[in-house]
């Protein structure tokens, strides 16, 4: 059984297959740290799962907004044109929280919150604080963990 654990303090993202470490990627979370409060821009602590893949076949770096491709792919011309843009590019890994009060329903829904498991510009920071509140990820890295994980797979979030 694969699951998935971030730690927001180490900057990491492990993938496990039957408990055995199997992958270790350098990640990015929320640059106002742990959280689970709506519009704090915060990475939600706790217990989630994968509820939606998204972005299956999209050529890597491809731009993603509201969840759909917009047909675009991220290069430095396309930044610097849209200079405040948080990008989201390749694949989307959405969580869902299963914990509710804590992450699940009302103020703290991870899902409504859209946190994500995503890629990011490889000009980003990996290994610090730097999102809005989503996981980011290398987007090698992340086609990688996003071929190897299936819908529903459990990804437990610690400070």
């Amino acid at each position: 059984m694969q699951a998935i654990k971030v730690s927001i303090s180490e900057q990491t993202l492990i993938l496990y297959d039957n408990h055995k470490v199997i992958a270790r990627y350098s990640i990015s979370s929320g640059k106002a740290g742990a959280g689970n409060q709506k519009s704090s821009g915060k990475t939600p602590l706790g217990k989630h799962r994968i509820r939606a893949k998204i972005g299956t076949g999209l050529p890597i770096n491809s731009v993603l907004v509201g969840r759909r491709a917009t047909g675009e792919i991220y290069s430095q011309e396309l930044a610097d044109e849209n200079p405040n843009r948080d990008w989201v590019l390749s694949r989307i890994l959405w969580l869902s929280g299963t914990e509710k009060g804590f992450n699940r329903l009302g103020q703290v829904d991870s899902m409504q919150r859209y946190i994500y498991i995503h890629g990011t510009p490889d000009s980003e920071p990996m290994g610090v604080a730097a999102s809005h509140g989503c996981i980011r990820m290398r987007n090698s890295d992340l086609l990688e963990l996003f071929d190897r994980v299936e819908a529903y797979t459990e990804v437990e979030i610690i400070a």
